[in-house]
């Protein structure tokens, strides 16, 4: 289990690391914020319906709540700005491999369902704070894009480190 949590995250960073690479301007940078976001939302659903561990119940709704919240905003702006999402590879990685962690974690249960969750949640949320850091923000050339981005960085630092808090409790 955990070797094959290893190869997908691996995977997920590889996929998303060279699609970064690439650049991207505002309209794919807006796309692959509402996807990483509705990835997570997507994973916390089913967290919050599956698992009977009442920490990772919390976390899960927090995931949901947080991320909506940060989808809400992000709508909202790209609304306000006139830019439609375009979609990319990068987001389309996301999408793919965010429906491949789901269905895997629904083929789980009990103890190995919460790790399996709660250790694709930390390196998620590295992964996305490495995205905002190496490349969303850099990229952005829209000002209240770039503040958006700049502004939910902290929710995903928090997320992670909560998340980090999480892996090490239900590995003893």
């Amino acid at each position: 289990m955990k070797v094959s949590l290893v190869v997908f995250t691996s995977l997920l960073l590889l996929a998303v690391t060279n699609a970064l690479a690439q650049g991207v301007n505002d309209a794919q940078i807006a796309s692959i914020v509402v996807t990483a976001n509705r990835v997570d939302i997507d994973a916390g659903k089913l967290a919050h319906a599956t698992s009977t561990n009442a920490d990772v119940k919390k976390f899960a709704q927090l995931m949901i709540d947080d991320h909506t919240g940060v989808n809400k905003s992000a709508t909202e702006l790209v609304t306000k700005l006139k830019v439609t999402p375009e979609d990319n590879p990068t987001s389309q990685s996301l999408k793919s491999e965010g429906e491949k962690n789901v269905a895997q974690l629904k083929s789980l249960k009990g103890i190995p369902f919460d790790k399996a969750y709660i250790d694709h949640e930390v390196a998620y949320h590295q992964q996305v704070i490495d995205a905002i850091d190496k490349t969303l923000i850099p990229d952005a050339k829209n000002t209240e894009l770039k503040a958006l981005l700049v502004k939910v960085r902290p929710a995903f630092v928090a997320h992670l480190q909560h998340a980090k808090d999480l892996q090490s409790a239900l590995s003893k």
